[in-house]
């Protein structure tokens, strides 16, 4: 069950540094994350584009409302809903969304575990870094599990322990020397970076935390929430699929894939990699992360309430049927054949692909199908498979 002291001390800790710290715009925020639009995370998760946009969605703590406000803009059929435990915080993400325009926002003050309480269902609930803040993770994913519409995704996003272990010794040592003081965040804030200021510059410890970690940390809100955590729970594969087997969801894939690919650790290997093919999906999970550990200092990933159609597109009477349109979460590829994919990663696509991709671009108002499409543009269906698997275009059933 959820325990109030837990609620109450993490309530306090982002009423004292509400998270993410990020600045008020009056104006929509820059860029995109692609989890965080409909159609680009359908599509990733499905291979289609998705049949309607007139979606609900809830923001399972949502913070400061930075993610709120980017599911507003960057879903503009949708109305979106914020949840959080924090009144401080909620606060700031009402002006962030009010002052940017994000105006079909609506915000409760709610737990994870009060979700219950919400109307109806959502077709896409997202919850980052949120989980493993709760004293009951479990619980606390059956609870927006609950709320899933059938065909609705779940993105959710809880830390790893194999990347994360300097952090948690860090915290181990605030906590020694604030003794009676714990809880005092601000306290806790000053001593951290008394205490990175002053290890010999060969520590551990230190060189992490300028390596890795004190870009972002220069804000105190970032460092409170990384350091001075009043609860916090971290995951390995093994404890993470429990959690995911308990939500009673379906586990689509992770959403940086790039990451899980064992062929980037021994793919140069040719015995390891067969060896590797008895291995089950969890195990090979399993083998990456103890690989290289420092890498996986989180987990992101989608499930889904069933049922979910997915295409692979390799029919080609399906393929030529379809119809195409360039991604919304692609950036410069008017102009040039090198360009930012979905996940900010430059990607360059051959002429051919790039000439079918600009046709796609023409073809939003007029429907045609790619085998239309394919008789004015010199592209084969290998690079229409190409685009798609790329993430670069959408495709629509017919």
């Amino acid at each position: 069950m959820s325990d109030p002291k837990v609620s109450e001390a993490v309530a306090k800790l982002y009423n004292t540094y509400p998270f993410p710290p990020e600045p008020l715009l009056d104006e929509p925020p820059p860029g995109y994350n692609w989890r965080w639009n409909w159609q680009a995370a359908y599509n990733f998760c499905t291979g289609q584009k998705p049949t309607k946009n007139d979606i609900r969605v809830l923001d399972a703590g949502c913070g400061s409302g930075v993610s709120t406000e980017y599911l507003v803009h960057l879903n503009p059929e949708a109305h979106v809903v914020g949840i959080d435990l924090s009144e401080g915080t909620l606060a700031v993400a009402k002006e962030r969304c009010k002052r940017s325009g994000a105006t079909r926002a609506e915000f409760y003050h709610l737990s994870l575990f009060d979700a219950d309480q919400l109307e109806g269902e959502f077709d896409l609930i997202n919850s980052v870094g949120v989980l493993h803040h709760t004293a009951d993770p479990i619980r606390g994913i059956q609870a927006l599990a609950n709320k899933l519409a059938p065909g609705g995704l779940l993105h959710i996003f809880v830390y790893g322990e194999l990347g994360r272990w300097e952090i948690r010794l860090m915290q181990e040592a605030i906590a020694l020397l604030q003794g009676d003081k714990r809880g005092d965040y601000v306290d806790g804030v000053k001593i951290g970076r008394e205490i990175f200021a002053n290890l010999p510059e060969t520590n551990a410890l230190r060189r992490r935390e300028t390596e890795r970690w004190a870009a972002e940390n220069q804000q105190d809100a970032c460092f409170a929430d990384m350091y001075v955590h009043p609860q916090e729970l971290n995951y390995n594969v093994n404890t993470l699929f429990e959690l995911i087997d308990a939500s009673g969801l379906e586990f689509l894939g992770f959403s940086n894939p790039q990451v899980w690919d064992l062929n980037r650790l021994i793919g140069k290997a040719p015995d390891l990699s067969a060896r590797s093919q008895h291995l089950t999906e969890r195990q090979r999970y399993r083998l990456i992360e103890v690989l290289d550990p420092q890498t996986i200092s989180h987990y992101e990933f989608f499930l889904v309430r069933p049922p979910l159609e997915k295409k692979t597109w390799q029919v080609d009477a399906e393929l030529l049927r379809a119809i195409p349109e360039p991604s919304p979460c692609i950036y410069g590829w008017r102009d040039s054949a090198h360009f930012f994919d979905y996940n900010y990663q430059l990607v360059k696509i051959s002429e051919s692909a790039w000439k079918f991709l600009l046709a796609t671009d023409d073809n939003q108002n007029k429907g045609q199908t790619v085998a239309q499409i394919l008789e004015s543009v010199e592209a084969t269906l290998e690079d229409v498979r190409s685009l798609q698997q790329q993430q670069i275009i959408l495709l629509t059933p017919q």
